[in-house]
């Protein structure tokens, strides 16, 4: 076979092989149509400090100080995720939908982000979709020790997932992760199916935190 041809048909083969993944990605980009949802949460502290003056006042000045606090419910694919999804829903949320979650997410920002972002993606309404994260953020128990800290300190992530899963009965390993920026705890992302049963999630998992030791800032007032 000469090399023109050689490189026609490889380029055939690339075509049919990239073809049924296309095809599935526009599929599933339709809102509502995915596999499971990744609640992050967010440590609030180190947001703070990584922040600094640009951190948002309601979270950062807070008279009692927050500490694990929503960033948000994602759609997800076994592989990849939905994003920015186009719908017939509004481009925002109302503003007493806003004001309603910020006990759990002290940002309008955050919030009307999440939604654009991520919520459009779900197949629900503002109001729904927000019910449903604070309905998946209430059903997860934050082990004591994060609840209750007013001291700062190194762990170690493992530590971090351990102590997570003797506070829920039934969460895995293999159905959370915890991240890490610049040294220090970031977040904990728990995987739900959509009626929010903990659900393992492989490629989640797989992207936590790598550093055998990280440091989880105080709460400050």
């Amino acid at each position: 076979m000469s090399v023109s041809r050689r490189l026609c048909a490889a380029l055939v083969a690339g075509f049919l092989a990239l073809a049924p993944w296309s095809a599935l990605s526009a599929r599933t980009e339709r809102p509502g149509t995915f596999d499971y949802y990744v609640l992050a949460l967010s440590w609030s502290p180190s947001y703070c400090q990584r922040a600094g003056r640009n951190a948002d006042p309601l979270q950062c000045r807070a008279t009692k100080p927050f500490r694990f606090i929503v960033h948000g419910l994602w759609p997800q694919y076994d592989r990849g995720y939905p994003d920015f999804c186009d719908g017939p829903g509004p481009r925002q949320p109302a503003r007493d939908t806003v004001n309603s979650m910020l006990d759990i997410m002290p940002s309008r920002g955050l919030i009307r982000h999440q939604w654009r972002k991520h919520g459009t993606c779900s197949g629900l309404s503002p109001r729904a979709y927000f019910d449903l994260t604070r309905a998946a953020f209430d059903k997860l128990r934050i082990p004591a020790a994060f609840r209750t800290t007013e001291q700062g300190g190194r762990v170690a992530p493992d530590a971090v997932e351990t102590a997570f899963r003797l506070a829920n009965p039934g969460l895995r390993d293999t159905a959370m992760a915890v991240t890490c920026e610049n040294g220090r705890l970031s977040e904990v992302r728990i995987c739900f199916t959509k009626d929010l049963q903990f659900r393992s999630c492989r490629s989640v998992d797989r992207r936590g935190c790598r550093q055998r030791q990280i440091h989880v800032p105080a709460p400050t007032r």
